[in-house]
């Protein structure tokens, strides 16, 4: 995807990677985001699939991991990270975006970042037909009393790292393993409301048109190989 450029507009790179583990794709943000501090790239959007994990962010609490004997049984890895938020799980056929950005340019501080990245969400569901939203006090989207997408970020230096995860085909059960994001609810995920699978490639389309219209980007997609010197 290549839009036209019009003055005014965040230069951006994006990325589709498919399925990384975790770790890795930790240090590939940590390796952009210093170069973005830098002024060596420009925004960079990661647009990825995890094998499955569970994550814990900087306010996790052990209590909401429910089940750590069935979750060392299923070889599922627990990993603490320096994200904001609690626990939550990735697998495959979940969207995870990493944005890379210097929130100075944009204008934005925290709250104003994670409201657009809620937004992104928001109209990506309402293409598919799906209306999501937001819970007064709890971060991600909403579709009813179910959540189906999480947020969790990180800024040093005005330079972003994680981001969002969007269910759209993952197997759900394994968040009965945790209580996501400690709030108690229930996790839903696209093909479940919408009563079969999506093309994942469409999604990930839906998602970078919605991230040029939130945050007023000039986005060009480059192949992954162009990431090995971060790597």
């Amino acid at each position: 995807m290549t839009l036209q450029s019009t003055k005014g507009l965040h230069d951006c790179r994006s990325y589709r990677l498919g399925i990384v583990e975790y770790g890795e794709a930790l240090c590939l943000q940590n390796r952009l985001a210093g170069a973005r501090s830098q002024g060596e790239i420009t925004d960079t959007l990661l647009l990825l699939q995890h094998p499955p994990v569970i994550t814990l962010g900087k306010s996790g609490k052990a209590t909401n991991v429910l089940a750590p004997e069935a979750i060392e049984r299923n070889h599922i890895r627990i990993i603490h990270t320096d994200r904001g938020g609690d626990v939550t799980y990735h697998g495959p056929g979940q969207l995870v975006v990493y944005p890379i950005l210097n929130l100075q340019s944009h204008a934005l501080d925290v709250a104003g970042y994670v409201w657009n990245l809620e937004e992104v969400i928001i109209r990506v569901l309402a293409c598919c037909g799906i209306v999501g939203g937001r819970v007064d006090k709890l971060r991600g989207v909403w579709a009813g009393q179910e959540k189906i997408a999480s947020l969790g970020v990180h800024l040093s230096s005005a330079i972003t790292t994680h981001g969002l995860a969007l269910n759209v085909n993952n197997d759900l059960s394994p968040f009965g393993l945790i209580n996501p994001c400690g709030t108690g609810r229930p996790m839903t995920s696209m093909a479940r409301i919408l009563g079969r699978p999506q093309d994942m490639e469409a999604v990930e389309s839906l998602m970078l048109k919605a991230f040029v219209e939130v945050f007023r980007f000039y986005l060009r997609e480059e192949p992954p190989d162009t990431l090995e010197p971060f790597r």
